[in-house]
């Protein structure tokens, strides 16, 4: 039987130390999607899923050597970001893929479920000027959506105006995930790349636990693009990807 090389992937986030969320979780989905995942770690955190405890940052200087070390060794063809903490973070990221032409996934990470601080707020700026523009799809939730826009998101429509709204303020095509708008039956996510919408919906998944699940989703995107899938397909495979998850979740 042929050997066949797995595409190599790359997650750029922190550490979680109960396995549900951030570099953990997207090892997990890449091995389960068919492809190698390689790593970057940015932060160490200390969490349950109900709680994080402590966080604390790598140094910028580590995080810019684990990205030489990567590419030196396995040449991912895709990237995806997830808690980048800094703002020194964000730019040594954002300045490496500014050289760099292959997909990048930027779940642009602020609060943890819980509602600990995940992004240091001089680094939603730098995200916002720098990372944004070099990212192939930015993948945020309402509130990160709201942060990034200044908009309120209060029903599916709101979704749309958001999506668009980011596209024009930054290039990149996006994402908006719906799983927070509350009263819906339907988890209801919206992507527009600059031409054609897209809405993927499927049905809520109630009384489940919800860390980690932004983790997921984006990391079988950037699965599904390392593997050639169109974009509207790599998210059609992430949402069905993380619905799965949540429903094992017991």
């Amino acid at each position: 039987m042929p050997f066949i090389k797995s595409p190599v992937v790359l997650t750029i986030a922190g550490s979680d130390s109960c396995g549900g969320a951030g570099i953990q979780a997207d090892l997990r989905v890449f091995a389960a999607l068919g492809v190698r995942g390689v790593s970057v770690v940015t932060a160490v955190t200390a969490q349950s899923p109900k709680i994080v405890r402590a966080v604390e940052g790598v140094k910028v200087e580590m995080v810019r050597e684990q990205l030489t070390a990567v590419f030196e060794g396995n040449k991912p063809k895709a990237a995806k970001t997830g808690m980048l903490l800094t703002a020194r973070n964000v730019e040594v990221v954002a300045e490496w893929f500014v050289k760099r032409r292959l997909p990048l996934v930027v779940d642009p990470v602020m609060l943890s479920t819980s509602g600990a601080m995940l992004l240091k707020p001089s680094a939603v700026k730098v995200i916002q000027k720098k990372l944004l523009p070099v990212a192939k799809l930015v993948t945020p939730n309402v509130p990160e959506a709201e942060a990034l826009t200044g908009l309120r998101i209060r029903e599916p429509e709101d979704l749309r105006t958001a999506a668009r709204a980011l596209f024009e303020k930054y290039g990149c095509a996006v994402l908006v995930k719906g799983g927070h708008l509350r009263g819906l039956n339907e988890a209801v996510d919206v992507l527009f790349d600059g031409r054609e919408e897209w809405l993927f919906s499927l049905p809520r998944v109630k009384g489940r636990g919800m860390h980690g699940t932004g983790c997921v989703y984006s990391a079988a995107i950037t699965a599904g693009l390392v593997k050639g899938l169109s974009l509207p397909k790599s998210v059609e495979q992430g949402k069905e990807f993380v619905t799965h998850e949540m429903l094992k979740i017991e």
